[in-house]
């Protein structure tokens, strides 16, 4: 690669880093985290058109801090689970009372399974809480033929949950 290509290369990603911050966040799976374009449309279809999202750090884990003028909306973070093969990334978003407001499908790998990004399937999370089970075959229906996608969509919504409503309750979020 040439010098001229070079400077080209580092102004593009310093624009992309610039104008696309919510790209910094990490999960567990690293390389296969969602496009800052997928996140910051999931959080205006949660939120609201408007929202502006402020990366914070808690335990290691960039938790996204929503607001719209001067307004806390809430909280949201980025997930990954493993589904039979491939990860599941997802982004689960909580208002300030705790209470789920929305889980979105980022990014679904697996070529069966899908079923979990739709909105009838997703619905059942919203208004829960972290005191609530969040259990498949109890308060969460399953899927034929996206057992595996369920059951591990759902533990991360549970454990996403109960990360966020602990730390907001240590007062670590603000």
């Amino acid at each position: 690669m040439k010098a001229g290509q070079k400077a080209r290369v580092g102004a593009l990603v310093a624009m992309v880093v610039v104008c696309f911050p919510l790209t910094a966040y990490r999960s567990p799976l690293t390389a296969q985290d969602a496009p800052a374009k997928k996140v910051q449309a999931s959080l205006a279809r949660v939120f609201g058109d408007g929202v502006l999202a402020d990366t914070v750090t808690v335990d290691d884990a960039p938790v996204l801090r929503v607001e719209r003028a001067d307004s806390l909306l809430g909280y949201a973070v980025v997930r990954n689970v493993k589904g039979k093969d491939q990860p599941i990334t997802f982004l689960v978003a909580v208002d300030p009372g705790d209470h789920l407001k929305d889980v979105d499908i980022l990014v679904y790998r697996e070529p069966y399974g899908g079923e979990v990004a739709y909105d009838s399937w997703r619905k059942q999370f919203r208004g829960k809480s972290a005191q609530d089970p969040m259990e498949v075959g109890k308060d969460i229906r399953s899927i034929s033929g996206a057992t595996i996608s369920v059951n591990s969509v759902t533990m991360g919504v549970r454990k996403a949950v109960a990360d966020l409503t602990a730390w907001h309750a240590a007062g670590r979020l603000q």
